[in-house]
Protein backbone atom coordinates (compact mmCIF):
# COMPACT_ATOMS: atom_id res chain seq x y z
CA UNK A 1 0.00 0.00 0.00
CA UNK A 2 1.39 3.18 -0.92
CA UNK A 3 1.92 6.18 1.11
CA UNK A 4 -0.40 9.26 0.16
CA UNK A 5 1.50 12.38 -1.17
CA UNK A 6 2.85 14.94 1.36
CA UNK A 7 0.78 17.59 -0.44
CA UNK A 8 -2.46 15.92 0.84
CA UNK A 9 -1.51 16.74 4.50
CA UNK A 10 -3.45 19.26 5.64
CA UNK A 11 -0.10 19.93 8.78
CA UNK A 12 2.40 20.18 5.46
CA UNK A 13 0.22 22.71 3.44
CA UNK A 14 1.95 25.26 4.57
CA UNK A 15 1.95 27.66 1.27
CA UNK A 16 -2.10 27.63 1.24
CA UNK A 17 -1.86 28.69 5.71
CA UNK A 18 0.59 31.51 4.61
CA UNK A 19 -1.27 32.92 1.84
CA UNK A 20 -4.21 33.36 4.67
CA UNK A 21 -2.23 35.35 7.18
CA UNK A 22 -1.58 38.78 7.61
CA UNK A 23 0.96 40.33 5.69
CA UNK A 24 0.94 44.05 7.85
CA UNK A 25 4.34 45.01 9.28
CA UNK A 26 4.74 45.83 12.69
CA UNK A 27 4.20 49.46 14.12
CA UNK A 28 5.41 50.86 16.68
CA UNK A 29 3.97 54.52 18.21
CA UNK A 30 7.35 55.69 19.27
CA UNK A 31 6.41 58.34 16.77
CA UNK A 32 3.10 59.51 17.25
CA UNK A 33 3.36 60.83 21.20
CA UNK A 34 1.53 63.72 22.34
CA UNK A 35 3.60 66.85 23.38
CA UNK A 36 2.17 65.94 26.97
CA UNK A 37 3.68 62.17 26.40
CA UNK A 38 7.10 63.54 25.09
CA UNK A 39 7.06 65.99 28.11
CA UNK A 40 6.76 63.41 30.57
CA UNK A 41 9.45 61.59 28.56
CA UNK A 42 11.88 64.06 29.02
CA UNK A 43 11.25 64.46 32.93
CA UNK A 44 11.04 60.65 32.84
CA UNK A 45 15.20 61.27 31.94
CA UNK A 46 15.36 64.18 33.62
CA UNK A 47 14.39 63.91 37.15
CA UNK A 48 16.13 67.21 38.39
CA UNK A 49 14.41 69.00 35.68
CA UNK A 50 10.67 70.16 38.08
CA UNK A 51 12.73 71.26 40.84
CA UNK A 52 15.16 73.43 38.43
CA UNK A 53 11.85 74.93 37.37
CA UNK A 54 10.51 75.39 40.63
CA UNK A 55 13.47 76.74 41.83
CA UNK A 56 13.87 79.15 39.10
CA UNK A 57 10.49 80.00 38.74
CA UNK A 58 10.39 80.70 43.28
CA UNK A 59 13.51 82.90 42.42
CA UNK A 60 11.37 84.86 39.92
CA UNK A 61 8.17 85.94 41.71
CA UNK A 62 10.25 86.66 45.46
CA UNK A 63 12.80 88.77 43.29
CA UNK A 64 9.59 90.54 41.50
CA UNK A 65 7.86 90.99 44.78
CA UNK A 66 10.92 92.12 47.07
CA UNK A 67 13.38 93.63 44.29
CA UNK A 68 17.11 93.90 45.57
CA UNK A 69 15.61 93.11 49.18
CA UNK A 70 15.82 89.24 48.09
CA UNK A 71 17.25 89.13 44.75
CA UNK A 72 20.89 90.16 45.68
CA UNK A 73 24.35 88.52 46.19
CA UNK A 74 23.99 88.46 49.91
CA UNK A 75 19.88 87.09 50.50
CA UNK A 76 21.10 84.46 48.01
CA UNK A 77 24.06 83.24 49.50
CA UNK A 78 22.18 83.49 52.58
CA UNK A 79 19.83 80.82 51.64
CA UNK A 80 22.57 78.96 50.89
CA UNK A 81 23.86 79.14 54.33
CA UNK A 82 20.34 78.25 55.79
CA UNK A 83 20.39 74.90 53.99
CA UNK A 84 23.90 73.99 54.15
CA UNK A 85 22.69 71.32 56.50
CA UNK A 86 19.98 70.27 54.80
CA UNK A 87 21.79 69.49 52.02
CA UNK A 88 25.00 67.45 53.44
CA UNK A 89 22.00 65.12 55.19
CA UNK A 90 19.79 65.22 52.02
CA UNK A 91 23.17 63.81 50.28
CA UNK A 92 23.31 60.83 53.13
CA UNK A 93 19.07 60.61 52.67
CA UNK A 94 19.76 60.62 48.40
CA UNK A 95 21.90 57.17 48.85
CA UNK A 96 19.45 55.64 50.82
CA UNK A 97 16.00 56.59 49.34
CA UNK A 98 17.56 55.55 45.71
CA UNK A 99 18.12 52.09 47.44
CA UNK A 100 14.48 52.32 47.83
CA UNK A 101 14.72 52.58 51.71
CA UNK A 102 14.51 55.49 54.15
CA UNK A 103 16.86 56.62 56.78
CA UNK A 104 14.71 58.66 59.98
CA UNK A 105 17.75 58.16 61.88
CA UNK A 106 20.35 60.73 59.45
CA UNK A 107 19.46 63.67 62.12
CA UNK A 108 20.23 61.81 65.25
CA UNK A 109 23.79 60.91 63.70
CA UNK A 110 24.02 63.96 62.75
CA UNK A 111 23.78 65.12 66.20
CA UNK A 112 25.56 62.76 68.20
CA UNK A 113 28.39 62.63 65.93
CA UNK A 114 29.27 66.58 67.01
CA UNK A 115 28.09 65.89 70.63
CA UNK A 116 31.04 63.31 70.46
CA UNK A 117 33.49 65.61 68.83
CA UNK A 118 32.74 68.15 71.47
CA UNK A 119 32.87 65.86 74.14
CA UNK A 120 36.01 63.89 73.40
CA UNK A 121 38.14 67.33 72.42
CA UNK A 122 36.92 69.35 75.34
CA UNK A 123 36.03 67.81 78.32
CA UNK A 124 38.91 64.50 77.83
CA UNK A 125 41.52 67.24 76.16
CA UNK A 126 41.99 64.45 72.88
CA UNK A 127 43.74 66.20 70.31
CA UNK A 128 40.80 68.10 68.17
CA UNK A 129 41.68 65.76 64.42
CA UNK A 130 40.91 62.72 66.73
CA UNK A 131 37.69 63.65 68.13
CA UNK A 132 36.75 64.69 64.64
CA UNK A 133 37.64 61.20 63.47
CA UNK A 134 36.48 59.44 66.58
CA UNK A 135 32.62 61.39 65.35
CA UNK A 136 32.90 59.64 61.65
CA UNK A 137 33.76 57.09 63.73
CA UNK A 138 30.44 56.53 65.52
CA UNK A 139 28.87 57.76 62.27
CA UNK A 140 30.34 55.02 59.93
CA UNK A 141 29.41 52.49 62.92
CA UNK A 142 25.38 53.47 63.00
CA UNK A 143 25.13 53.39 59.24
CA UNK A 144 26.93 50.15 59.14
CA UNK A 145 24.31 48.54 61.66
CA UNK A 146 21.80 50.07 59.96
CA UNK A 147 23.07 48.51 56.49
CA UNK A 148 23.64 45.02 58.21
CA UNK A 149 19.99 44.96 59.45
CA UNK A 150 18.59 45.80 56.73
CA UNK A 151 20.82 43.77 54.04
CA UNK A 152 21.82 40.96 55.97
CA UNK A 153 18.65 40.32 58.87
CA UNK A 154 16.26 41.57 56.20
CA UNK A 155 14.41 44.23 58.27
CA UNK A 156 12.53 46.88 56.65
CA UNK A 157 14.24 50.26 56.32
CA UNK A 158 11.64 52.02 58.33
CA UNK A 159 11.89 50.05 60.75
CA UNK A 160 15.72 49.87 61.42
CA UNK A 161 16.23 53.21 60.92
CA UNK A 162 13.04 54.52 63.44
CA UNK A 163 14.97 51.92 66.25
CA UNK A 164 18.31 53.34 65.48
CA UNK A 165 17.07 57.16 65.71
CA UNK A 166 15.58 56.13 69.38
CA UNK A 167 18.64 54.40 70.10
CA UNK A 168 20.79 57.30 68.96
CA UNK A 169 18.68 60.03 70.29
CA UNK A 170 19.05 58.37 73.87
CA UNK A 171 22.39 57.81 73.84
CA UNK A 172 22.91 61.10 72.65
CA UNK A 173 21.52 62.55 76.07
CA UNK A 174 22.81 59.97 78.56
CA UNK A 175 26.44 60.64 77.19
CA UNK A 176 25.85 64.56 77.01
CA UNK A 177 24.24 64.84 80.10
CA UNK A 178 22.24 67.48 78.24
CA UNK A 179 24.74 70.06 78.43
CA UNK A 180 25.80 72.70 75.63
CA UNK A 181 29.52 73.33 75.32
CA UNK A 182 30.05 77.09 74.47
CA UNK A 183 31.30 78.92 71.83
CA UNK A 184 33.67 80.63 73.48
CA UNK A 185 35.00 76.71 75.18
CA UNK A 186 35.25 75.66 71.58
CA UNK A 187 37.28 78.83 70.38
CA UNK A 188 39.69 78.64 72.87
CA UNK A 189 40.26 74.46 72.88
CA UNK A 190 39.22 73.36 69.90
CA UNK A 191 39.09 76.39 67.13
CA UNK A 192 39.02 73.65 63.81
CA UNK A 193 35.64 72.18 65.39
CA UNK A 194 34.49 75.94 64.20
CA UNK A 195 35.63 75.82 60.79
CA UNK A 196 32.63 75.02 58.78
CA UNK A 197 31.51 78.25 60.33
CA UNK A 198 33.82 80.59 58.96
CA UNK A 199 33.19 83.04 55.71
CA UNK A 200 34.65 84.03 52.62
CA UNK A 201 33.37 87.46 51.23
CA UNK A 202 33.05 87.74 47.46
CA UNK A 203 31.54 90.92 47.17
CA UNK A 204 28.72 91.66 49.02
CA UNK A 205 28.22 87.40 48.76
CA UNK A 206 29.07 85.74 51.88
CA UNK A 207 29.82 82.16 51.90
CA UNK A 208 30.72 79.52 54.54
CA UNK A 209 32.96 76.96 54.35
CA UNK A 210 30.05 74.81 55.35
CA UNK A 211 28.45 75.82 52.29
CA UNK A 212 31.27 74.89 50.22
CA UNK A 213 31.24 71.92 51.79
CA UNK A 214 27.92 71.03 50.51
CA UNK A 215 28.40 72.01 46.87
CA UNK A 216 31.12 69.72 46.98
CA UNK A 217 30.27 67.09 48.43
CA UNK A 218 26.90 67.12 46.02
CA UNK A 219 29.55 67.29 43.07
CA UNK A 220 31.10 64.75 43.91
CA UNK A 221 29.00 62.30 44.60
CA UNK A 222 27.18 63.30 41.52
CA UNK A 223 29.98 62.21 39.53
CA UNK A 224 30.27 58.80 41.48
CA UNK A 225 26.39 58.16 41.00
CA UNK A 226 26.75 58.99 37.49
CA UNK A 227 29.97 57.80 36.21
CA UNK A 228 31.24 54.91 38.36
CA UNK A 229 29.82 50.71 38.59
CA UNK A 230 29.47 51.89 42.16
CA UNK A 231 27.07 54.21 41.33
CA UNK A 232 25.17 52.39 38.63
CA UNK A 233 24.75 49.50 41.18
CA UNK A 234 23.09 51.51 43.54
CA UNK A 235 20.92 52.61 41.08
CA UNK A 236 20.22 48.70 39.70
CA UNK A 237 19.65 47.77 43.59
CA UNK A 238 16.54 50.75 43.96
CA UNK A 239 15.42 49.56 40.35
CA UNK A 240 15.54 45.92 41.01
CA UNK A 241 17.13 44.11 43.60
CA UNK A 242 16.26 40.92 42.35
CA UNK A 243 17.30 41.49 38.61
CA UNK A 244 20.65 43.56 40.20
CA UNK A 245 21.52 40.19 41.85
CA UNK A 246 21.06 38.22 38.93
CA UNK A 247 23.32 40.54 36.78
CA UNK A 248 26.40 39.95 39.35
CA UNK A 249 25.69 42.49 41.84
CA UNK A 250 26.51 42.03 45.34
CA UNK A 251 23.21 43.25 46.90
CA UNK A 252 23.82 42.84 50.22
CA UNK A 253 27.34 44.44 50.35
CA UNK A 254 25.97 47.09 48.46
CA UNK A 255 23.43 48.22 50.66
CA UNK A 256 26.10 47.89 53.59
CA UNK A 257 28.31 50.40 51.71
CA UNK A 258 25.35 52.58 51.26
CA UNK A 259 24.50 52.95 54.43
CA UNK A 260 27.98 53.06 56.29
CA UNK A 261 28.71 55.78 53.84
CA UNK A 262 25.32 57.44 54.71
CA UNK A 263 26.60 57.57 58.21
CA UNK A 264 30.19 59.16 57.47
CA UNK A 265 28.00 61.86 56.04
CA UNK A 266 26.07 62.25 58.83
CA UNK A 267 29.45 62.96 60.31
CA UNK A 268 29.96 65.43 58.22
CA UNK A 269 27.22 67.53 58.98
CA UNK A 270 27.70 66.73 62.32
CA UNK A 271 31.02 68.62 61.83
CA UNK A 272 29.38 71.61 59.77
CA UNK A 273 26.24 72.15 62.31
CA UNK A 274 28.64 72.90 65.06
CA UNK A 275 30.43 75.63 62.57
CA UNK A 276 27.02 76.74 61.84
CA UNK A 277 25.52 77.36 65.21
CA UNK A 278 28.96 77.69 66.83
CA UNK A 279 28.79 75.37 69.92
CA UNK A 280 27.79 71.08 70.58
CA UNK A 281 24.29 71.41 71.42
CA UNK A 282 22.69 68.03 71.84
CA UNK A 283 19.14 69.11 70.79
CA UNK A 284 20.38 70.82 67.55
CA UNK A 285 19.19 69.11 64.39
CA UNK A 286 16.24 66.98 65.85
CA UNK A 287 14.18 68.20 62.22
CA UNK A 288 17.26 67.08 59.80
CA UNK A 289 15.61 63.63 59.10
CA UNK A 290 12.57 65.18 58.05
CA UNK A 291 14.50 68.16 56.56
CA UNK A 292 15.75 65.72 54.66
CA UNK A 293 13.22 63.59 53.32
CA UNK A 294 11.46 66.66 52.59
CA UNK A 295 14.38 67.58 50.40
CA UNK A 296 14.46 64.43 49.02
CA UNK A 297 11.23 64.61 47.46
CA UNK A 298 10.69 67.87 46.63
CA UNK A 299 13.72 67.85 44.81
CA UNK A 300 11.95 64.50 42.34
CA UNK A 301 13.71 61.21 43.89
CA UNK A 302 11.22 58.66 43.29
CA UNK A 303 10.48 57.18 47.04
CA UNK A 304 10.56 53.83 45.18
CA UNK A 305 13.96 54.30 44.48
CA UNK A 306 16.34 53.18 41.37
CA UNK A 307 15.14 56.93 39.91
CA UNK A 308 16.32 60.67 40.84
CA UNK A 309 19.09 63.13 40.77
CA UNK A 310 21.33 64.27 44.08
CA UNK A 311 21.39 67.74 41.73
CA UNK A 312 17.25 67.45 42.30
CA UNK A 313 17.69 67.30 46.05
CA UNK A 314 19.88 70.44 45.75
CA UNK A 315 17.38 72.16 44.27
CA UNK A 316 14.93 71.08 46.79
CA UNK A 317 16.60 72.00 49.65
CA UNK A 318 16.91 75.26 48.16
CA UNK A 319 13.40 75.55 47.40
CA UNK A 320 12.36 75.32 50.54
CA UNK A 321 15.49 77.87 51.57
CA UNK A 322 13.93 80.30 49.15
CA UNK A 323 10.10 79.64 50.27
CA UNK A 324 11.53 80.60 54.15
CA UNK A 325 13.57 83.79 53.43
CA UNK A 326 11.21 84.92 51.08
CA UNK A 327 7.87 84.69 53.14
CA UNK A 328 9.89 86.19 55.96
CA UNK A 329 10.85 88.90 54.03
CA UNK A 330 7.69 89.51 53.12
CA UNK A 331 6.17 89.50 56.88
CA UNK A 332 3.88 86.54 56.85
CA UNK A 333 3.02 84.12 59.41
CA UNK A 334 5.50 81.59 59.38
CA UNK A 335 2.77 78.72 59.31
CA UNK A 336 2.57 80.04 55.58
CA UNK A 337 6.07 78.44 55.14
CA UNK A 338 4.98 75.02 56.42
CA UNK A 339 1.73 75.41 54.26
CA UNK A 340 3.09 75.79 51.16
CA UNK A 341 5.86 73.13 51.55
CA UNK A 342 3.71 70.47 52.79
CA UNK A 343 1.95 71.08 49.47
CA UNK A 344 4.78 70.72 47.33
CA UNK A 345 5.86 67.31 48.88
CA UNK A 346 2.74 66.50 47.69
CA UNK A 347 2.72 68.01 44.37
CA UNK A 348 6.41 66.12 43.67
CA UNK A 349 4.72 62.93 44.94
CA UNK A 350 1.95 63.34 42.16
CA UNK A 351 3.98 64.05 39.70
CA UNK A 352 6.69 61.17 40.78
CA UNK A 353 3.20 59.08 40.03
CA UNK A 354 2.43 60.69 37.14
CA UNK A 355 6.20 60.25 35.60
CA UNK A 356 6.21 57.00 36.83
CA UNK A 357 3.45 56.31 34.33
CA UNK A 358 5.86 56.23 31.30
CA UNK A 359 8.04 53.15 32.65
CA UNK A 360 5.13 50.59 33.45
Amino acid sequence: MSEPQAATKPHLEYEKVLSGSSTQVAQFDGNDKTPIQKFQHFLHGNPAAVPLLVLILSVAIFGAILGTKFFSAFSLTLILQQVAITGIIGAAQTLIILTAGIDLSVGAIMVLSSVIMGQLAIHYGIPTPLAILAGFGVGALCGLINGILVARVKLPPFIVTLGMWQIVLASNFLYSANETIRSQDLAANAPLLQFFGDSIRVGSAVLTYGVIAMVLLVAALWYVLNNTAWGRHLYAVGDDPDAAELAGVNVRRMLISVYTLSGIICALGGWALIGRIGSVSPTAGQFANIESITAVVIGGLSLFGGRGSILGMLFGALIVGVFQLGLRLIGTDPQWTYMLIGLLIIAAVAIDQWIRKVAG
